[in-house]
């Protein structure tokens, strides 16, 4: 898992064992947790005393602090890191429920299956679920349709081999009859279908003598559209549940802190480059507060995982949360959610 926290060499078994006991008792209740909390929950024989003065080593390590308003110590990003690394004991997922989850996956459609496993993040976690999208070298397309909606406007409809639907509005200078848009609709159709959009947009270029002159600034229009579905498919992702953030008394409590995470999610580009990150490695990885190196998310955590096809790393899957999330319970949700993705693309 992402980072490199090792138990240092001061920390006994028993300053372990308080440590794991306060970042739990503070996950599940979200307050500051005191000596006499560890001592009913840590199976400890211990004096309240002798956990005060563990305690306050852990703190002098940066592991823990004490609020103001409270005798209690909650934990740092620092001692989720050192709980994460060493300490945490992941239970992995029975296998009903493993099976209940894999029947929600339908491996019709690609982008199906990515919104399903984005909803299913969000839905199991109550955080936010993000999928990022495949990366595609080369995006072919199967069918190009105009339909007329207005004198100045037109839809564009392009078909993707899996089934999948584009939809832009195209704003044109002239009425073209709907009679001209089905007969470049065809020629599209005919002439380049299965051919990478690349492809297309040069091909046309080339051979826009063959067309009605009328038509050629549709079809410069249409390609201009085609880039921005390229763009669009080889740097996005699917986001699900964003509003249960809403409900994290950590983030919700701070109005400029909930509105640097939904900027991170609106911008995009710094969460697909942490994404693509944790890409180059299997298994699970997690970025805990600024490990992340994304300001708006400095109080929440990002749990991610790739997803492959055919055995080929294609994508990453995560959930974002507050720091203060059951990580034992979101690592194997998001693990399994991952594997489940990877053979569901590659049976389609």
């Amino acid at each position: 898992m992402s980072g490199s926290a090792k138990i240092p060499a001061m920390l006994n078994d028993r300053a372990q064992i308080l440590l794991k006991t306060l970042v739990e008792r503070y996950i599940s209740d979200g307050q500051p947790v005191g000596s006499r909390a560890l001592q009913q929950h840590s199976g400890l024989d211990v004096s309240s005393a002798t956990i005060r003065n563990v305690m306050s080593d852990l703190e002098e390590m940066g592991l823990v602090l004490s609020p103001h308003t409270s005798a209690g110590r909650v934990p740092t990003a620092l001692g989720y890191r050192l709980f994460i690394d060493t300490l945490m004991v992941v239970q992995p997922l029975d296998s009903a429920h493993v099976q209940q989850l894999e029947s929600q996956l339908k491996p019709d459609n690609t982008t199906r299956l990515i919104t399903q496993a984005s909803n299913l993040l969000s839905e199991l976690t109550h955080f936010a679920g993000v999928v990022a999208t495949p990366m595609r070298a080369t995006i072919t397309v199967r069918q190009i349709e105009f339909l007329r909606l207005s004198e100045t406007r037109v839809l564009l409809i392009i078909v993707m081999p899996d089934g999948e639907v584009e939809n832009r509005v195209l704003v044109t200078h002239k009425d073209y009859t709907q009679s001209q848009l089905t007969e470049a609709g065809n020629f599209l159709s005919q002439h380049y279908a299965d051919c990478s959009f690349a492809d297309i947009h040069q091909r046309v270029q080339n051979e826009l003598h063959q067309l009605q002159h009328e038509l050629t600034a549709l079809m410069s229009a249409a390609m201009a559209a085609s880039d921005a579905v390229i763009a669009r498919k080889q740097e996005d992702y699917v986001i699900s549940g964003e509003r249960n953030l809403l409900n994290s008394n950590d983030l919700a409590a701070n109005m400029n802190r909930l509105r640097g995470v939904f900027n991170v999610f609106e911008q995009k580009t710094e969460l697909l480059q942490l994404l693509n990150a944790s890409r180059n490695a299997p298994g699970v990885h997690i970025f805990v507060g600024n490990e992340s190196g994304l300001i708006g998310l400095d109080e929440c955590s990002v749990v991610s995982a790739p997803y492959a096809a055919n055995d080929k790393i294609i994508g990453t899957l995560a959930v974002v949360g507050p720091k203060r999330m059951n990580y034992e319970r979101v690592v194997p949700i998001v693990d399994i959610t991952a594997k489940l993705l990877s053979n569901a693309l590659s049976q389609h």
